[in-house]
């Protein structure tokens, strides 16, 4: 399997790197790459030291840094040779919070009542390539049918960062990742899964041993990590913003088994009292958060979880007027918990 880092030249003279798209940008897709890379003259930034380096020689070998350099190096015949020109070179960035898959439609794409897989990944593979191009060369996936395009990338057949992914989003009925139509009824009572389960964007699961499944089915198809709901969202139509989502015994289930297959659980939650629940359940990740309070983030630096806010606006161009107003106390929230989160020195993905 190819690595992949990432490569792009932005107005602020950064250059992302990446063996990926030294490819696509310095030859042919279909040639072969280069044995090895040889940056010159670039300044280098490499995310530990404040200051960068000025005038430097990156060799780059098997898709590794194997020399860093102020003077020249001395390279094989079957050497690309980059001239970096005073720009700077950096790592490949990471998103710890992104949905390859919804990111990439609308709302229309993914209510519409003809959807079919392959006319979604014909907008999802375009958009995986824009992702790259940004400079995200590594993201974790937190919910969505994203194996098969994880399966493309990592083949090489389609262009995008490298994916950890979730899988299918595990929520209760009515939770945040119950993502049934108003015609859509209850499995368990009536038969027929949804369609958002049967495309494995989320699992309705209710109960110790259907949480028990949904967690192994993720990590049969490739998961790297677990993403439950156990809170209301902005972007559902049936869970209000303050609601608990999941039993403590419910969640425990997931935790225990995640962590026998040496992975982890991380949750979807704003409140203090859905996040609390969760850290005593043995989750080591929370995402979002906007609405803590200073007891739970204390709560959050003594058990070593993590805290993985992501930057929300106002609303996006498909947004209706329900989720706007669901979303503002989050919009009002999220300023307050990042001065709170540095003041307790937590650790912030």
């Amino acid at each position: 399997m190819r690595k992949k880092i990432g490569f792009k030249i932005t107005s602020a003279k950064i250059i992302v790197l990446s063996i990926f798209q030294f490819a696509f940008c310095s030859a042919a897709w279909s040639q072969e790459i280069p044995e090895d890379i040889l940056f010159k003259n670039v300044m280098v930034f490499d995310g530990k030291n404040p200051k960068l380096l000025t005038n430097q020689y990156v060799l780059v070998k098997e898709n590794k840094i194997v020399a860093l350099s102020a003077t020249p190096l001395e390279v094989g015949t079957n050497t690309l040779v980059i001239d970096g020109k005073g720009k700077t070179l950096m790592p490949g960035l990471i998103d710890v919070h992104v949905h390859m898959i919804f990111g990439a439609l609308t709302m229309k794409d993914m209510m519409s009542p003809d959807i079919k897989l392959e006319n979604l990944f014909a907008k999802v593979i375009p958009a995986s390539e824009k992702m790259l191009l940004r400079g995200f060369t590594s993201v974790r996936d937190l919910g969505g049918p994203v194996f098969p395009l994880k399966q493309a990338i990592d083949k090489g057949t389609a262009r995008g960062p490298r994916i950890w992914p979730s899988g299918a989003m595990i929520s209760q009925t009515s939770g945040h990742g119950d993502l049934r139509t108003p015609d859509e009824r209850s499995r368990r009572f009536f038969g027929p899964i949804s369609r958002a389960e049967h495309f494995g964007a989320s699992f309705i699961a209710d109960g110790r041993d259907e949480v028990l499944t949904a967690v192994r089915e993720n990590l049969r198809s490739g998961a790297s990590q677990i993403k439950l709901m156990a809170g209301g969202g902005t972007s559902s139509a049936y869970d209000p913003i303050d609601v608990t989502q999941y039993t403590f015994d419910e969640m425990k289930a997931a935790v225990e088994s995640a962590e026998d297959w040496g992975t982890y659980v991380t949750v979807h939650a704003y409140t203090p009292r859905a996040i609390q629940r969760a850290i005593k359940a043995g989750v080591k990740c929370i995402e979002h958060g906007q609405l803590l309070d200073k007891e739970t983030l204390k709560m959050i630096k003594k058990n070593k979880v993590w805290l993985s806010t992501q930057y929300l606006v106002d609303n996006t161009p498909d947004m209706d007027a329900m989720r706007i107003e669901k979303r503002k106390p989050v919009i009002e929230g999220q300023q307050l918990l990042w001065s709170m989160a540095k003041k307790l020195k937590l650790k912030l993905a």
